[in-house]
């Protein structure tokens, strides 16, 4: 049966194809050409790699052969991809990550122009034959009009032609037939004999007196806070059978639009599990069952939460002098985003009547004005010879008169007050005077502290003022205390010690991590000592009894500049110990999802302030902070195995891309603090007013694209081991898949690890194991400890920004981890608690 006149199989339909595909693959190139050759041109002029202007150049003369039918056109893009390959190699080598923009999607566009070539070789043979024809036409005529003979009429007639001429002129004949033939067949390559069309050349492409045992009294496992277990159960070689032994789920899940980062660690004493939600209700559960015990609602508003829900752990505390039968002899103790202290029983969770009033403490006494959510706790309280010390979170870069930083200690028995820090008030540890408040705008502490019952010292890992991004109206003592560890007398309130960290701290380098007191080894015997990381990497050991250094700290130049210069340190302590933070960025480092939004990457780059590590914030112009305000370390602390020696810290590895806005356009866009009905919850630093300094700030958390994706290539997070004795390091590998990451917020699914942000701290057991959630991936991992090897893994229902904990009832290691998701980390927020054990042990 002949083929249709309009069928598939019709020459003139796949003909008319074929043209509309490669005008299409025409305008498709020559547009990006002209884009990246016009990026490549600016970059160029930037001082940046010529190596877009170039490209962008070959791709717009590509474009406009192709769009005349020209097989050259495919040839000169072969030409560009073929010179991107060997510029990507010779730039980042043969890593994965780094070639991903530079060659993924140009070779995805070869793969489709080689659909082209059946139609541009068509056109290439058409145009060869139609010129011969043409020659042959006009030769005609010039002799038909001229009455001259051809050479044919001249020549014998074809009987009278020698037979070795005649020869010659059958094989010419016969050749010129095969020509004929071989243009024909290929003019209908798309109708008959495809198995001979040559391959697609993209083929050819690349290829507290606590004790940590059976149980975990508090948050870092004991107030020493190393997150190391003696239990040893669970080993190297059976991690790989633990299943599912409970789950439940509180109940607390956010209302429309509120923001959620529970960030929970739960407690366990005896045959119960202690943890608070979200929104700080209280619960009680059978440590082996899973099964509820009590509950408590200190019924928290949704007004009360600053950037998100949060409330990271509770305090267990037995009453020394109580009788075993009273209520409240042992009791579980919270502070909440509403800023009150309260505490309940721990077997029938009644509030305490003797405990503050009627089993509540208020902390918004003496703070003065403040509005729900500026001024909120999200951290446990530390309790050190039965003081509990507390501070609070005070949401950033509102306003220079934001509520005070203070800490303070009440006793934990009766919640009497007993003493305040209040750095504006130096030699002064009472209440402030009548009508008087704390002062305001001071550094806070929003995270752990740690405590030593023996010295009677606890150590407060400090924030910075409340403006975070500007400090020229910053006083003496603000810039004496921002970023540092400060250990105070938990009798006397007053200041033992301090090691600072960043000295005049305007890029946010707040201490978010818990520190971790060990018995540091050295040459003659241990010292007690302190381990404190930071967010821009670095990790110093300190001796908790002094403060003093016990690895050198070395004080290095960094840039000077921007907006006040002449307030910035010229130097900044740089630990000889350890450091998590990688070298500086160069453009080479600049990622995106294919060559166009890399080459904006680079040309943001190209535009900022950047010189390393420290560059001063500016108006004029964006600078890059690198680390971002993230980390290196922050909330999730560190662990150390004091057994084996060894610290496991896992890390964060993103700039962030800022700008000051000068007051005058800061005010045109409405930028106004919380206490003036501004700034709705957002992340850190994203239009933050900063009222009452001359700049607000605009923060690109993590430096990311409008699709998404991040400027700076992968990793953007890892886990490293590190011997404890020498600061080495042991291993060091990214942490996290790219199954949930990908372009416009759509998962890849991809199970190739990236490296993805994390957020939550790791647990280490004697059994030789490190248990991690943390990345946004939402997997909880077990982790060799000797060799950084993934040895299980299991997937969480939402996730898992948050530190596991491990104890034993019964006879059983269980490992428990309250995935609860986190908004700013764009993972899915949950309400579940999770235990896991080995199946058939124990009675």
């Amino acid at each position: 049966m002949p083929p249709q006149a309009n069928g598939p199989s019709n020459p003139v339909s796949t003909h008319k194809l074929g043209r509309a595909w490669t005008l299409l693959m025409a305008v498709v190139i020559g547009l990006l050409g002209i884009g990246i050759c016009a990026g490549g041109i600016w970059l160029l002029s930037l001082g940046g790699s010529g190596y877009y202007a170039v490209a962008g150049a070959g791709m717009v003369l590509s474009g406009l052969l192709l769009f005349s039918g020209n097989i050259g056109g495919f040839w000169m893009y072969l030409l560009v991809w073929i010179g991107t390959c060997i510029w990507a190699v010779w730039e980042v080598g043969v890593d994965l990550w780094p070639l991903v923009p530079r060659v993924v999607a140009p070779t995805v566009l070869l793969i489709f122009l080689a659909f082209s070539l059946p139609y541009l070789r068509a056109v290439r043979i058409s145009a060869r034959r139609g010129g011969a024809a043409l020659a042959a036409a006009l030769l005609g005529l010039s002799l038909t009009l001229t009455g001259a003979p051809s050479e044919a009429q001249e020549s014998a007639p074809e009987s009278e032609v020698p037979p070795a001429d005649q020869a010659a002129t059958e094989a010419d004949a016969d050749a010129d037939a095969d020509a004929d033939a071989d243009a024909d067949a290929e003019a209908r390559s798309t109708e008959r004999e495809p198995a001979e069309e040559p391959a697609p050349v993209a083929a050819r492409g690349p290829e507290v007196q606590l004790s940590v045992g059976e149980d975990w009294p508090a948050y870092g496992g004991t107030y020493s806070a190393t997150r190391y277990s003696p239990l040893s159960q669970i080993t190297k070689d059976n991690v790989a059978q633990l299943e599912e032994a409970w789950r439940i789920r509180t109940g607390d899940m956010p209302n429309e639009g509120a923001p959620y980062s529970p960030e929970n660690t739960p407690l366990k004493v005896g045959d119960s599990l202690y943890l608070c939600t979200a929104k700080n209700i209280l619960i009680a559960l059978d440590a082996k069952t899973g099964k509820e015990e009590w509950r408590y609602d200190p019924g928290v508003s949704d007004d009360a939460i600053p950037y998100g829900a949060t409330c990271r752990s509770v305090v267990y505390y037995e009453a020394p002098e109580a009788a075993e039968d009273e209520l409240c002899a042992t009791r579980v103790i919270e502070a909440t985003l509403d800023a009150r202290m309260l505490a309940v029983d721990a077997e029938t969770g009644q509030l305490c009547p003797e405990f503050g009033r009627e089993g509540i403490v208020d902390l918004n006494e003496g703070i003065g004005d403040t509005v729900p959510g500026w001024y909120a706790v999200s951290s446990p309280p530390t309790v050190v010879q039965g003081v509990l010390v507390v501070g609070a979170q005070v949401k950033d870069g509102q306003a220079e008169d934001a509520p005070s930083g203070v800490i303070r200690g009440y006793d934990a028995v009766t919640g009497a007050f007993l003493w305040a820090w209040d750095m504006g008030r130096p030699g002064e540890t009472g209440q402030p005077p009548e009508g008087e408040v704390y002062t305001r705008g001071t550094p806070n502490m929003w995270t752990i502290a740690a405590g030593d019952e023996e010295l009677g010292l606890v150590y407060l890992p400090m924030g910075n003022s409340s403006v975070d991004y500007y400090g020229g109206n910053r006083s003496e003592e603000e810039n004496a205390y921002s970023t540092a560890l400060v250990a105070l007398d938990v009798n006397s309130g007053e200041v033992a010690w301090s090691f600072q960290t960043v000295h005049y701290d305007v890029w946010d380098y707040d201490l978010g991590s818990q520190p971790s007191l060990v018995d540091f080894p050295g040459e003659g015997g241990t010292t007690p000592a302190i381990i404190l990381p930071s967010k821009q990497g670095q990790i110093y050991v300190l001796d908790r009894a002094t403060g003093e250094p016990l690895h050198p700290v070395e004080e290095r130049e960094v840039p000077t500049g921007g907006v006040e210069p002449e307030n910035l340190s010229p130097t900044q302590p740089y630990s000889g110990y350890a450091a998590l933070n990688q070298p500086p960025l160069t453009e080479k480092d600049m990622w995106g999802m294919s060559p166009l939004d890399q080459l904006w990457c680079r040309i943001q780059f190209r535009r900022a302030n950047y010189r390393g590590e420290y560059e001063p914030p500016s108006a004029d112009r964006p600078w890059i902070q690198y680390p971002g305000y993230n980390g290196g370390s922050d909330w999730g602390s560190i662990a150390v195995d004091t057994e084996r020696g060894i610290i496991i810290a896992n890390y964060n590895d993103m700039p962030n891309f800022n700008q000051l806005i000068p007051r005058e356009r800061a005010d045109e866009l409405g930028l106004r603090p919380i206490s003036e009905g501004g700034n709705p919850p957002a992340a850190e630093g994203a239009g933050d007013p900063q009222s009452g300094s001359p700049y607000a700030i605009n923060v690109n958390a993590g430096w990311r694209l409008p699709t998404g994706l991040l400027c700076k290539e992968p990793p953007y997070g890892g886990i490293r081991a590190i011997d404890l004795a020498t600061g080495e390091t042991l291993w060091d590998q990214p942490i996290g898949t790219a199954r949930n990451n990908g372009p416009f917020g759509i998962p890849s699914m991809l199970p190739l690890r990236i490296g993805t942000p994390n957020n939550g701290g790791p647990l280490i057991t004697a059994g030789g194991l490190v248990f991690i959630a943390a990345t946004t991936d939402d997997l909880f991992r077990a982790i060799d400890i000797e060799t950084g090897e993934v040895l299980w893994e299991t997937t969480l229902p939402a996730g898992g920004q948050t530190t596991p904990m491990t104890y034993e009832v019964d006879g059983e290691q269980y490992v428990v981890i309250a995935p609860g998701g986190h908004h700013f980390m764009e993972t899915k927020v949950g309400d579940h608690v999770i235990a896991y054990k080995l199946p058939g042990i124990g009675g």
